[in-house]
């Protein structure tokens, strides 16, 4: 199974690479009903095309409509009224 891990991660890092990304550590997550709430209310947020949480990284990748059409702080503001910790890693 780590094969599989290490096949994964690259298309993990490319999209936190990709500029029109925002890479968000999350603190509190606890199963996948974390990871849709998380995700679905970033996805809410105007000019967010996607949100990707991953629990086992405790990071969410949002892709961006347009590089600073939302802001880190209105996306970490987001997921912690939706009761979890939120810090921008990049």
């Amino acid at each position: 199974m780590s094969w599989l891990r290490r096949r994964k991660a690259p298309t993990a890092d490319r999209e936190a690479a990709d500029p029109g990304a925002v890479v968000l550590r999350i603190q509190g997550m606890h199963c996948s009903s974390c990871v849709r709430l998380i995700d679905a209310e970033l996805e809410e947020l105007p000019g967010v095309r996607s949100a990707r949480t991953s629990r086992r990284d405790a990071r969410a990748v949002v892709q961006l409509d347009q590089r600073g059409a939302v802001h880190a702080d209105d996306l970490v503001a987001t997921v912690e009224r939706a009761g979890y910790r939120a810090v921008p890693i990049n």
